[in-house]
């Protein structure tokens, strides 16, 4: 049986898929994987240690994504709800054991996202020695802006990742003060996992992560990239 004449007991979801500045067509998504400690004041503030050696990857799944806007609700079985502004990377391409050139050349292009955290969850994961899945890889914890292909924004190494809540900044950072850069996550992930086309990488959140309510509005920015706008209802 071919895939074109495959049956299923229901219907199967759309993919998850997200804007392209300038374009009709949408990136379809595939995985999301995000990198922790990425920032040596946010490991600090979060009392953790920063290992190039030991990078902390972890995912989220692709229908944790909230697209063009649309509202954010707080999400059950916790208190503590934090924001984590990030730069996110978009691939067309993949491969395992990817070199820096090949790294470079599998990124389709770049979008501002939250990673939002169940804080209390995490603290209890952590005390436990447990994963992390209850805390960030929840519905709803992975907003998102559209994309900008690399064709129109370049590969940026600089710039300032800012998010501000009811307009107030809260988190605010040049993204060449990541410890480890663009490239060099992806080079380390393609030793963890295969990549392909639809991955995106959430690059990790500088220092400032606090507390969101009901009814918060939050805006995320990043020189050259589409804005993420949204409200968490």
């Amino acid at each position: 049986m071919t895939a074109s004449t495959l049956s299923y007991l229901f219907t199967p979801p759309a993919p998850a898929s997200i804007a392209i500045v300038g374009h009709e067509t949408r990136f379809p998504v595939r995985r999301v994987f995000c990198i922790g400690r990425n920032y040596e004041e946010h490991a600090r503030e979060m009392k953790a240690t920063v290992s190039l050696d030991a990078p902390v990857f972890f995912t989220k799944p692709a229908d944790a994504l909230v697209t063009d806007g649309a509202d954010v609700p707080y999400p059950s079985i916790t208190t503590d709800l934090h924001h984590e502004v990030e730069l996110v990377v978009a691939l067309h391409a993949g491969g395992r054991d990817l070199d820096a050139a090949a790294a470079r050349a599998a990124i389709y292009g770049y979008a501002v996202g939250l990673d939002l955290t169940r804080r209390d969850l995490q603290a209890q994961a952590k005390a436990r020695g447990t994963p992390w899945d209850t805390a960030k890889g929840f519905d709803a914890s992975a907003p998102i802006g559209a994309i900008t292909p690399a064709t129109q924004c370049g590969h940026p190494d600089h710039g300032e990742l800012r998010l501000d809540i009811n307009g107030e900044t809260r988190q605010r950072a040049d993204i060449a003060t990541m410890v480890m850069k663009v490239t060099d996550i992806l080079v380390s992930l393609s030793t963890y996992f295969e990549l392909r086309a639809g991955d995106l990488l959430y690059t990790g959140t500088p220092a400032g992560v606090a507390a969101l309510q009901r009814g918060d509005v939050f805006v995320a920015t990043f020189p050259g990239l589409a804005d993420l706008r949204g409200r968490i209802v």
